[in-house]
């Protein structure tokens, strides 16, 4: 349950930083895929340093929001660098 609310959740942060950075933005797609592979990874490296995951599989609010944000997060900060890397190799 917590990947999969990380896969969403880095969805929509990839989304939502794509249309607030324009000169960045790949595209509707191109915003969820990095979105959803950063909202995964983003999600997974804090479980495993122990913040923002549920603990013991419990389904609380606080483990919840702790999830969303830190898919958010990292699938926002994923798609900016991927923006940065080709927005570079286009120059």
């Amino acid at each position: 349950m917590e990947l999969l609310i990380g896969l969403i959740s880095g969805a929509v942060g990839g989304n939502v930083a794509g249309g607030v950075m324009k000169n960045l933005n790949l595209g509707v797609l191109g915003n969820s895929i990095a979105g959803i592979v950063g909202g995964g990874l983003g999600g997974q490296i804090l479980a495993m340093l122990g913040a923002g995951g549920m603990a013991d599989g419990g389904m609380d609010i606080g483990g919840i929001i702790g999830q969303v944000a830190s898919g958010g997060v990292g699938g926002g900060a994923l798609m900016v660098v991927i923006g940065l890397i080709k927005n570079a190799m286009a120059k």
